[in-house]
């Protein structure tokens, strides 16, 4: 996975690990987050140190549309298909108590928020997602007190022009943690890039 930064922030040390996505749709269909260690909220890991490069980031996401193979034949298709289905159905089940929250607080935000320089993203493989673009969204909360996020992710195609949009959240991450909510698009029909435009802790 390839992690591009395209909002500068302020400068930090690289943590010794980054956050992955080390549960790829198990036979069920379920996405697990990386290295979760919260019963109530998934996507939220522990750091032994500082967090990474905490500016937003962009990743590109190559869909089979653009990459100039041969069609799929009618299994392979449908195959994709069901992957695509239950990458989105697992990510959006984990993530559903915190988007209402997190849509409520970007509308409140006319700017970028307060929050661009907690946020990094990195490309989930497309064998992962089923041809769907996805982006693994990392919140580093380096502050004192237990926060909570939402951060808005656009779809841009090779123009820069959004195509879609879309919002992830987490909520109550501890102080010294990170929280790893999975933004995608529903989009296969062409390449796309996936750009951290807003995040607010609040």
């Amino acid at each position: 996975m390839r992690e591009l930064h395209t909002h500068p922030g302020p400068r930090r040390r690289t943590a010794p690990r980054m956050v992955a996505l080390t549960a790829m749709l198990a036979a069920g269909g379920v996405l697990a987050a990386a290295c979760s260690s919260s019963s109530t909220n998934p996507s939220i890991s522990r750091t032994s140190g500082p967090s990474p490069a905490g500016s937003a980031a962009a990743t590109e996401s190559a869909s089979p549309a653009a990459s100039g193979s041969p069609s799929p034949g009618p299994e392979a298709a449908a195959s994709s298909a069901a992957a695509a289905a239950a990458f989105a159905a697992s990510v959006s089940a984990q993530q559903a108590m915190a988007h209402d929250k997190a849509v409520s607080a970007l509308a409140l935000v006319p700017n970028g928020g307060n929050a661009l320089g907690a946020v990094t993203i990195t490309g989930v493989p497309l064998a992962v997602t089923g041809g769907l673009p996805a982006a693994v969204v990392t919140i580093s909360n380096d502050g004192l007190d237990t926060a909570s996020y939402a951060v808005q992710v656009d779809f841009t195609d090779t123009n820069g022009k959004t195509v879609e949009t879309t919002v992830v959240g987490a909520e109550n991450v501890p102080s010294n943690e990170k929280a790893s909510p999975v933004a995608f698009s529903s989009r296969t029909d062409q390449r796309l890039l996936p750009v951290v435009v807003k995040a607010v802790q609040y």
